[in-house]
């Protein structure tokens, strides 16, 4: 895509924080920025540590202040990497002047309360929330696309966070917020998001038994790292995103439905009292809900290439086989207990998906043990429901990895 020309007012760029910048959301994000350089600089970046070689070329070519990496043993071989990566650039001795490098794991959420107009958090998983509360501590715009944080978080990050401060950047969270400035939030009767189904749509349960780990990283639309792909494939991604939604727009979760919709173009619905439905749609390209998210409530002028008008069009809608993927249902409940059962049921999915890659647990095996881990939380009288401190989901958390591991260790 061509260089977009910067806007022609004297607006100083918007400093943003990108976190994860190494992942799917962290690269786009950085491509909507390099697009954009009347609009957007780089304050910070933080990655995890496992590709210091492409963090070393995002430093030098957006020239943040500082870098973090959550590993501490990497902090070595960034310094090398950057070294590395200015002799090839062609860089004279000291010509580029390294970044603060900040290590260990606390360094990303050290980087999330830096100075600055807006933290992107593509952090992924529940690794997220710690980032999370130091932005809105810090008083930041958080564009967020960790949704784990939210999720797991709870009423923890809501209280925190001030009427606004919270930009969601998935792109079902912002198709539902670009379609509620259509009224009144006494409007609303009902939020729709939509799903692509994943890879196995149409697939009964019993032909997903034998779905092998290359399967269901071959996601027919997006293209993410490999948690998201598979909770994708379970649609546990989707029961996530409902929870979130109920989170973000204070809608009942029995408000709040889903539809199958393979084209992966309206990314979400809106439905108003007065039965009217308003939809955002646009090709599958995470930079529009991203630069959204980094300029909002302002749009960025060719974030993505928009629809083809002059072509024709054929969009599909389709219920959701809650038989085939249950965990949908199991999420819905999951959020009306609240408390510490969404971390429950977060930290068991990842838990059990990394069981699965590891080929200890079949595809169906995901859900259903997630099921039995909330079900034992439940029974054990262990989960909190009211308003659980951030020691108490920390322990469910952990409480919850523990357990899906001894279950998956057994299966």
């Amino acid at each position: 895509m061509d260089a977009v020309t910067p806007p022609s007012d004297t607006t100083a760029p918007r400093d943003v924080v990108v976190l994860g910048s190494t992942g799917s959301i962290g690269t786009q994000a950085l491509d909507v920025i390099a697009r954009n350089p009347g609009r957007f600089r780089v304050a910070a970046l933080a990655a995890g540590g496992g590709r210091v070689d492409l963090l070393a070329a995002q430093a030098l070519e957006f020239r943040p202040d500082v870098v973090a990496v959550a590993r501490a043993s990497a902090a070595q071989d960034l310094q090398l990497a950057f070294y590395a990566e200015a002799r090839k650039r062609g860089f004279a001795s000291g010509e580029f002047p390294i970044p603060k490098i900040v290590a260990g794991p606390d360094a990303v959420a050290e980087v999330a309360a830096l100075p600055c107009d807006v933290v992107l958090n593509g952090v992924t998983g529940a690794l997220g929330l710690a980032s999370t509360l130091a932005a809105l501590d810090a008083g930041r715009t958080l564009a967020l696309a960790n949704k784990e944080s939210l999720i797991i978080g709870g009423p923890l990050v809501k209280e925190r966070a001030r009427p606004g401060q919270i930009v969601a950047v998935d792109s079902e969270h912002s198709a539902l917020a670009q379609c509620l400035r259509g009224g009144r939030a006494d409007e609303v009767r009902r939020l729709v998001l939509t799903a692509s189904g994943g890879p196995f749509r149409g697939r009964s349960r019993a032909e997903l038994a034998d779905v092998t780990v290359e399967q269901a990283l071959n996601h027919p639309t997006w293209d993410m790292g490999p948690v998201v792909t598979i909770n994708s494939a379970t649609l546990v991604n989707k029961g996530l995103e409902v929870i979130e939604a109920h989170l973000l727009f204070d809608v009942p979760m029995d408000r709040i439905g889903v539809m199958v919709h393979p084209q992966s173009v309206i990314h979400s619905m809106v439905e108003f009292t007065d039965g009217s439905t308003l939809a955002q749609a646009s090709p599958p390209d995470m930079r529009l809900p991203i630069a959204l998210g980094l300029d909002w409530p302002d749009r960025v002028p060719e974030a993505a290439p928009a629809l083809d008008w002059t072509k024709a069009h054929t969009w599909e809608l389709f219920p959701l086989d809650d038989e085939a993927f249950p965990s949908v249902a199991l999420a819905r409940r999951v959020g009306a207990l609240g408390g510490t059962f969404p971390a429950v049921y977060n930290a068991a999915n990842e838990a059990c998906v990394e069981a699965f890659r590891a080929g200890r647990l079949p595809f169906l095996g995901i859900v259903d043990t997630v099921a039995r881990v909330v079900e034992e939380h439940e029974a054990g009288g262990t989960g909190r429901a009211d308003a659980p401190s951030l020691d108490d989901v920390l322990a469910a958390d952990d409480w919850a990895r523990t357990r899906a591991g001894e279950l998956t260790a057994a299966a």
